[in-house]
């Protein structure tokens, strides 16, 4: 089965209700199985003789969550989802790099969604410190562009 296939099955099933699936093909036979969380048991104490010691229970601790550090200074955000771009076209200079003074209202990027190219400007004066996308890549609503002091 090509890996591909195999890899959208199990999407399937992890984002579904289903809690297994299993499927024949002339090259084989694949089973996949949902694991349930594990519950968290509750041991409680009675004050009654207990002929034996009752079994340790293990309790999994969450994994910790790291946090970034908010970047210092004023965050440009993407106020669309698309594309990133740093200059007007491919070969052209970027509009803005690390150290460059801008303006408010001043072109520092450009965002491609549904094939418009939309400039993004400033929103503050200052210096630009930190280019927190890269050239071409997909950004989100509300993604961290740049950081101006």
């Amino acid at each position: 089965m090509d890996l591909r296939k195999l890899k959208t099955l199990i999407d399937l099933v992890s984002d579904s209700n289903v809690s297994e699936l299993e499927i024949t093909e002339a090259e084989g036979k694949v089973r996949i199985v949902k694991s349930a969380p594990t519950p968290v048991a509750m041991v409680t104490s009675v004050a009654a003789p207990v002929a034996a010691a009752p079994a340790p229970v293990a309790v999994a601790a969450a994994p910790a969550v790291v946090v970034p550090e908010a970047p210092a200074g004023h965050t440009v955000k993407s106020p669309m989802v698309g594309t990133f771009y740093r200059s007007s076209s491919p070969g052209s200079k970027a509009f803005v790099e690390i150290g460059s003074q801008v303006k408010e209202g001043e072109t520092i990027c450009i965002i491609e969604a549904m094939k418009i190219l939309n400039e993004i400007e400033a929103d503050k004066s200052g210096t630009i410190t930190q280019i927190l996308a890269q050239n071409g890549q997909a950004v989100e609503y509300g993604a961290p562009l740049f950081v101006i002091e």
